[in-house]
């Protein structure tokens, strides 16, 4: 899964989709989540990497990971599965 390319993030945590005009602040782990979605990584190499920085379990992680990610999805920020694999 990939972050849309036309999704611009600042710094501070300002997402803003220009296609919707719409925007949304995160927190610096979703900066940091959003910027390794940037890179390309892995979920599995997303969530090794959280794991290693934060004091958190996996369970929660895998919990918020993936409310975070339903929520970009719902807001039409990532490419689709179909789009990345084609």
């Amino acid at each position: 899964m990939k972050l849309k390319k036309n999704v611009a993030i600042s710094e501070a945590g300002l997402l803003f989709n220009p296609v919707t005009g719409e925007s949304f602040s995160v927190n610096p782990i979703g900066i940091e989540i959003l910027n390794l979605l940037r890179e390309e990584k892995s979920g599995s190499q997303i969530h090794d990497i959280i794991l290693e920085k934060y004091s958190t379990d996996k369970t929660t992680l895998e919990k918020d990971y993936n409310d975070f990610i339903g929520i970009l999805s719902h807001n039409n920020l990532l490419e689709s599965d179909e789009k990345a694999k084609a």
